[in-house]
């Protein structure tokens, strides 16, 4: 009994002095949370840094430090020099770009990110409207860690699908691909609040376009699969049986929820090139703007194909502006290398070919009930 003892003493006297230990290493380091990366004068690098700081009694605070240098390693020395705490990347979250200075080409800070150890493939990266610092350094009602809430905006819009995810590792493999490119989002300020405007359209490493925000559900389709996602989409009614046609509006807004979907892309001529895109979708209807009785089967039906040929229409627009702006966000070269053999494709040679490239989209929906109570 007395050595039971004895251990439970020794642990808790162990546990308090681990205790002592983890509370001045945090009073000693500053936590850089999320860095933004501008173009600064003269072409040099700007970086703003947003840093949790945490007092002896456990209280936290933000400070917002910003540098220039010629290198991001460089800038961060320098904000190291502004403030009393070391400054550590252990739980960066997420990295910004300016616009500017992603149209120029983030090339040398993605490749800096992945060399540097004590940072995570798995941080966010996205590109803002403007400057980093600008939407860093500005003050919001009711947003108190910046650095926070846009990991938290980014990171729910990823887990709910309504953009694709842009990880430091996803991001930095489709740079180093042939055939494939970077697409992140786009963050922008509205009034007081923070909001994913658009999809940021990559050229290796420079920004060339950008999708609205509306169409990050077809650069999803296409380029991953949904789980379980929802989307609102338009049908004419001139789609529909002229029979039904009658009182019904212009155009129809249908809400598709508990999406899954799978995609298949096949090369089916290597000299055009030319290739077939197969997307199946199983969804539900949970909203129609419109009174037809969903639960006559041939009416079901017909929705069905006019909202497949709406996404079928959908889908091709959105890959002729990617092809428009030479960004190969779907990876149709990857697809290309893997099926033609022996190809010697380089990033040169296909990006002349994709732009003439041809996709035969086919969109089939398949509606598995028409409500929760079906």
């Amino acid at each position: 009994m007395r050595k039971v003892k004895s251990l439970i003493l020794s642990l808790l006297i162990l546990l308090s002095l681990t205790g002592c230990a983890e509370q001045k290493r945090l009073e000693k380091v500053g936590l850089i949370m999320l860095v933004g990366y501008d173009l600064g004068e003269e072409s040099s690098l700007s970086t703003t840094a947003v840093v949790r700081q945490v007092s002896p009694e456990f209280e936290s605070n933000i400070e917002i430090i910003s540098a220039e240098n010629e290198t991001s390693k460089g800038t961060r020395a320098i904000m190291n020099r502004k403030t009393s705490k070391k400054l550590v990347e252990g739980q960066l979250r997420v990295v910004l770009y300016g616009d500017e200075l992603a149209n120029q080409g983030i090339g040398n800070t993605l490749n800096g990110l992945t060399r540097d150890s004590d940072i995570s493939g798995g941080i966010f990266m996205a590109v803002v409207e403007g400057e980093t610092k600008k939407i860093l350094e500005s003050s919001y009602k009711d947003i108190g860690d910046i650095g926070q809430h846009i990991y938290k905006l980014l990171e729910q819009n990823m887990e709910e699908e309504l953009i694709i995810s842009s990880t430091l590792h996803e991001v930095s493999h489709d740079y180093h691909s042939i055939g494939k490119d970077i697409s992140m989002p786009i963050l922008s300020r509205e009034g007081e609040s923070i909001t994913i405007s658009g999809m940021a359209l990559f050229n290796k490493g420079e920004m060339v376009g950008e999708l609205p925000a509306t169409d990050s559900f077809y650069l999803k389709l296409v380029r991953d699969h949904y789980d379980s996602g929802t989307f609102e989409t338009q049908i004419s009614t001139e789609d529909l049986e002229e029979t039904e046609m009658e009182g019904l509006p212009s155009e129809l807004s249908v809400v598709l929820a508990t999406i899954k979907s799978k995609e298949k892309l096949e090369l089916t001529n290597y000299e055009v090139p030319e290739f077939n895109l197969d997307i199946s979708l199983n969804a539900r209807i949970l909203e129609l703007n419109a009174e037809i009785d969903l639960g006559d089967p041939n009416k079901v039906v017909m929705i069905e194909k006019a909202i497949s040929k709406s996404l079928s229409s959908e889908v091709s627009r959105v890959i002729r502006y990617c092809q428009d702006m030479n960004s190969d966000v779907f990876g149709l070269g990857q697809q290309y290398r893997s099926s033609v053999k022996n190809s010697e494709l380089t990033e040169d040679k296909w990006k002349e070919m994709y732009q003439q490239a041809k996709v035969n989209v086919h969109v089939d929906l398949n509606i598995l009930r028409t409500g929760t109570l079906d």
